[in-house]
Formats: structure tokens, C-alpha cells, sequence
């Protein structure tokens, strides 16, 4: 039992967290397809990962390239199936809907790391290490590329676009390349990109704060 709390309770506590921070809340379905359209990601990106990392020799030695294909494919969710919704209305729900698609991801991500791709370590020890680590991550990741996009579609940044990808792409690549270094360097890596996520998700926070209401013009 303490098991599957630990693989599904942390994406979810995580979830709870942002969608009651929000000023103005989002639809519960919208919520719910939205997670649900992050944990259907998990597959095509598994066929990519084992086209670019786990058909190899080294695997290890390739694995940060699993951040190209996984933010790669959020992002293309929030620019073809979110960006033109009409609940998604303000920037800040950039933030909310990035953040729901990178946690139905890792949720399902974690399911098989911990039921299925476990031949030598316990599930227990493998909920509770990612439960602190791969599923924050994504959600730093999220709140990041939503931050970013929110800038793009409703503040005219063009530069923006840029980075709601580059960004993500780097910061989890280079996590997964952390992972072969010790665990306080990774500890301390999640720790300031928790702080500079915390930053981004604060600006629209006060932003939201000073308004009335939800509604803003799209410039894309």
C-alpha cells in the first residue's frame, strides 16, 4: 500500500497544490483530460527513447537525450491541443495545463519504473527515490514550459517560444545526466531549479492578484 501511494500520491499532491494556488480555477475536465493527455505522451515517448537511448550499447551515456523527446512532446501537447482552448484564457494557465501534462507523464512514468522495468531494486526504494526526485522534476520542467509559453501566446514574446522548449530540453536533460554523479549534486540541482520555478510560477501569481478578471487577449 505504501508503495502505490508513493507512486501515484506525489503527481497527484503536486497537482492539488497548483490547481488551488490559481486565482481564477480551471475546469475540472480540462483538468482531468489535460493529465490524462500526459500520461497518453508516455507511449510514443517510449518508442522514441528506445529509438535514441536504449537501443544502444551505453545506454547511460544517453540517457539526457530522453529530455529532447519527453519536453519535446509537452510541448507540441500545449501548442496543438491546449493553446487554442478557450479555457485557456490567462498565462497563468499556461503554468496549470504545462504543469498537468508533465505530471500525467511522470505519473505513468513511474508506474513502469516501479511495476515493471524493477528487476534488481525494490519497488519500495524506487516510489520513494522518485517520488523526490523524477516527479519534481517534471513538474519544475512543466511549470517552466508553461511560464515561458504563457509569455508567448499572451505577451507577445517571441523569444519566448524559444525558451518554454530550449529550456525544459536543457535543465532535464542535464538532470538525467546528473544522475550518474552523486546524490547530493542531484539533491542540490532540483533544490535551485525548485527555487527558479518557484520565481516564474510567483510573477503570474501576482499578476493574478490585480485582476478582476480571468480573460486576456491571445496574440497567437
Amino acid at each position: 500500500m505504501i508503495t502505490i501511494l508513493l507512486t501515484f500520491l506525489p503527481s497527484l499532491l503536486i497537482v492539488s497544490i497548483l490547481v488551488f494556488s490559481d486565482k481564477f480555477k480551471e475546469p475540472k475536465g480540462m483538468i482531468f483530460s489535460t493529465f490524462i493527455l500526459g500520461f497518453l505522451i508516455c507511449f510514443p515517448a517510449g518508442i522514441l527513447n528506445g529509438w535514441m537511448i536504449w537501443d544502444r550499447d551505453n545506454p547511460d551515456n544517453f540517457a539526457y537525450l530522453a529530455g529532447l523527446s519527453e519536453e519535446t512532446l509537452k510541448f507540441l501537447c500545449l501548442y496543438f491541443f491546449i493553446k487554442d482552448r478557450v479555457e485557456f484564457n490567462e498565462p497563468m494557465d499556461a503554468i496549470i495545463y504545462g504543469t498537468l501534462i508533465s505530471l500525467g507523464f511522470a505519473t505513468y512514468e513511474n508506474f513502469e519504473y516501479v511495476y515493471i522495468y524493477n528487476e534488481n531494486v525494490p519497488s519500495f526504494e524506487i516510489a520513494l527515490v522518485r517520488s523526490l526526485t523524477a516527479i519534481p522534476l517534471h513538474a519544475l520542467c512543466g511549470v517552466i514550459m508553461g511560464y515561458f509559453f504563457g509569455l508567448y501566446i499572451f505577451r507577445q514574446s517571441k523569444i519566448s517560444l524559444v525558451k518554454c522548449l530550449a529550456l525544459p530540453i536543457f535543465f532535464h536533460g542535464f538532470y538525467n545526466y546528473l544522475l550518474s554523479t552523486t546524490q547530493i549534486i542531484v539533491v542540490l540541482y532540483l533544490g535551485a531549479l525548485l527555487a527558479y520555478a518557484f520565481f516564474l510560477h510567483k510573477q503570474f501569481r501576482n499578476e493574478q492578484k490585480l485582476k478582476l478578471d480571468e480573460q486576456e487577449e491571445k496574440y497567437v
